[in-house]
């Protein structure tokens, strides 16, 4: 079991942690996949065009042979032999090659997806440190691991490619005897078998490959309790530092609360316990907003603030404690208790008109 500061790793890998290491190019991919995507990739190009493949070696090999026993060698002849060379490879085995890497970059896709990582592109000093180096080559469990997969990897494939080879270049003896077309078509045939066969090997030392770096990807990656408190911690924040956090949001809309307070229209108390500021403004608002509230000691202070500023208090038991239990500050009174503020509102106001009336007079 991996270890950490003398901790075993003993969760599975967050899925902030799979991102993280997702964005730095660090991913599991198999490469034998890819191996057998050439592979069969190969094949299949070599058997739907190994009539035409075989077409152009004929050419080719035709114009070659034909011409030894008249061939001066000159910067001409030998620029003309170049350029029918490249002109054969750009028709014969160029479209092969492409055909791989297309199916290559195909296969890397369907293991990990695109994603582009600038992060595995930055240069890394400690890559260049060689104590480093030398932990990582010799002190670790990796490099012999990989070594045995690719010993025996090419064993197997070594002993597959031997007997599939041996009896081909016992039957190749009597090539002798055929003539060129035949011998392409017999050289197309071989190698269609030979890579057919091959391939059946390499797609189960691929799968194999796959799972193994699947579970590898994944026991890498696996994590401490104490990293996964940690990055809890990171993600959600300090739940310390979140409380202060909420404390100070909660003192500022207290502070904001209050000072809305002279702004209401009546002050609805319980005489000790509960005290809702209302406020109503015609024509902008369908009912009396709530503006302020607070019980116990926050409804003293809601209380004396509106004193201070001649704003009306009004005491009924019910009304407030069915307010403040309703309503948080901001939001509209609820349709059942309309008709009780309507009532203390209307009072309200025809008080204040009354006293802008005596003023005038």
């Amino acid at each position: 079991m991996a270890e950490r500061d003398g901790q075993e790793k003993t969760e599975q890998a967050t899925g902030k942690k799979l991102e993280d290491s997702r964005n730095e190019g660090k991913v599991a991919r198999s490469q034998e996949l890819n191996s057998l995507a050439v592979f069969t990739t190969g094949l299949l190009v070599l058997f739907f065009t190994k009539d035409y493949l075989g077409s152009k070696l004929w050419s080719m090999s035709t114009y070659i042979f034909s011409s030894l026993d008249t061939l001066e060698l000159s910067v001409n002849v030998l620029s003309l032999y170049g350029m029918k060379a490249a002109m054969f490879f750009v028709a014969a085995v160029f479209p092969v090659l492409l055909a791989i890497v297309i199916i290559s970059f195909a296969v890397g896709y369907g293991q990990v997806g695109f994603r582009f990582t600038p992060k595995a592109l930055q240069p890394k000093l400690n890559k260049l440190n060689p104590i480093t180096g030398f932990k990582n080559s010799f002190l670790t469990t990796r490099p012999l691991v990989e070594l045995l997969k690719s010993v025996a990897k090419l064993g197997v494939v070594g002993i597959f490619s031997y007997i599939i080879l041996e009896d081909m270049v016992l039957s190749s003896i009597g090539l002798v005897n055929f003539t060129v077309t035949e011998i392409v078509d017999y050289m197309l045939d071989n190698s269609i078998e030979f890579l057919w066969r091959v391939s059946l090997v390499y797609v189960a030392i691929a799968f194999i490959d796959f799972a193994y770096q699947k579970y590898k990807f994944k026991d890498d990656l696996k994590m401490t309790k104490q990293e996964v408190k940690e990055e809890h911690k990171q993600t959600e924040g300090d739940p310390h530092v979140k409380s202060q956090i909420k404390s100070k949001q909660f003192e500022m809309a207290r502070k904001r609360m209050l000072q809305d307070v002279p702004k209401a229209d009546v002050v609805i108390t319980n005489p000790t316990h509960f005290a809702v500021a209302l406020k109503y403004e015609v024509g902008k608002s369908f009912a009396p907003k709530v503006i302020a509230k607070g019980q116990d000691l926050l409804a003293q202070k809601i209380k004396q603030i509106a004193k201070d500023n001649n704003v009306p208090l009004h005491e009924d038991v019910q009304l407030a404690r069915a307010l403040y239990k309703a309503c948080e500050v901001g939001q509209e009174i609820p349709e059942n208790l309309f008709k009780a503020v309507a009532q203390i509102l209307a009072y309200i106001f025809k008080l204040k008109e009354e006293r802008k009336r005596k003023k005038i007079i």
